[in-house]
Formats: structure tokens, C-alpha cells, sequence
């Protein structure tokens, strides 16, 4: 007597990998979106861990005296030691795409906040961060917080309070 061999045929070995591809080509979108938006919501949050650290010195400290902060955050300049460690165990020096933080205080913050001027003219306690987002170039004026949630744009705070953020578009 002869035993059938048994096994899968090549139809059914097509079908399954078809199935897998398809599958995939769904899948793997909807997985890179969601890393992106991690990525820009750890940045929300690095920046907001800081601005509450920049808040509680200047709180404490009247105004920047002494610190001197324009650009990109470095490690050992006066506003990371005068934050740091007391206000804030760490202070995050690059966003998640490993891009510096961008940071400018007091009367600098006009350089980072277009706009920043006239009654809300910059003073001596203002701060202003940013991460400059996926694309790692500076993005649109950070005077208004209107585009969606594209991860190429931008994430600026000025003395807490979010200037360009994502944002969904109610009703559209």
C-alpha cells in the first residue's frame, strides 16, 4: 500500500502569503504613524517638564539674572545647571527625533516667538522652547497654534503655554 504524502499545496501556500502581504500593507502604516505620535507626545512632554522647571526657578529667582540661554540647550550652560538638578533631575537636551531643544530666555524669546511683541513684549522672566519635529528644520512663525497633526511641524511653548501644537480640526 502506498501512503499519500501528506502537506500543503502551492494554491494554499499562495493564499496564506497573500493574506500575511495584505494584512501587512494594512498594518505597518497605522504602526509608523503611532511611533511618530509617540514621539511627538514624549516631546510635549519633555517641554512641559521643563517649562514647569523654568516656571518654579522663576518663581523662585524673580527673573533670569545671570542665566543666558539662545538656541539650542547644551549641557553646562547656566539656564541647564539652574534648572537642573534642584527644579529638574534631568533636563532633556534633544527631542525624540535627536534633534537639540531649542530654548531662549528673557528678552531672546523674540527670536524664537515671532510676534512676541507690543503688549506681550518678552521680559525678563519669559522662556520659550521648541523642538523643531520630525523634519529637524525650524518650521512656520510660532504666533499662532492652528495646523493639524503632522509630525513635521514644529512644537514651540512660550512661559508654559503651547504656541504651536498639534491640534484637530473640529468640524471639518
Amino acid at each position: 500500500m502506498i501512503k499519500k504524502m501528506r502537506g500543503f499545496t502551492l494554491i494554499e501556500l499562495l493564499i496564506v502569503v497573500a493574506i500575511i502581504g495584505i494584512l501587512a500593507a494594512l498594518l505597518i502604516p497605522n504602526a509608523l504613524e503611532a511611533i511618530q505620535k509617540a514621539k511627538q507626545k514624549s516631546a510635549m512632554k519633555e517641554i512641559m517638564t521643563v517649562s514647569t522647571a523654568a516656571v518654579d526657578y522663576i518663581t523662585d529667582h524673580g527673573d533670569w539674572t545671570g542665566v543666558t540661554q539662545a538656541g539650542p540647550l547644551v549641557a553646562a550652560n547656566t539656564f541647564m545647571t539652574g534648572v537642573g538638578g534642584f527644579y529638574i533631575k534631568v533636563v532633556p537636551v534633544n527631542d525624540p527625533w535627536n534633534t537639540a531643544y531649542q530654548a531662549y530666555i528673557g528678552a531672546g524669546v523674540s527670536t524664537l516667538v515671532t510676534g512676541a511683541t507690543g503688549v506681550n513684549a518678552p521680559g525678563v522672566d519669559d522662556f520659550a522652547m521648541a523642538s523643531f519635529g520630525r523634519n529637524k528644520i525650524t518650521g512656520p512663525t510660532y504666533s499662532a497654534a492652528s495646523y493639524t497633526t503632522d509630525f513635521d511641524n514644529d512644537l514651540a511653548a512660550w512661559n508654559g503655554s503651547w504656541v504651536c501644537a498639534p491640534r484637530t480640526n473640529v468640524g471639518t
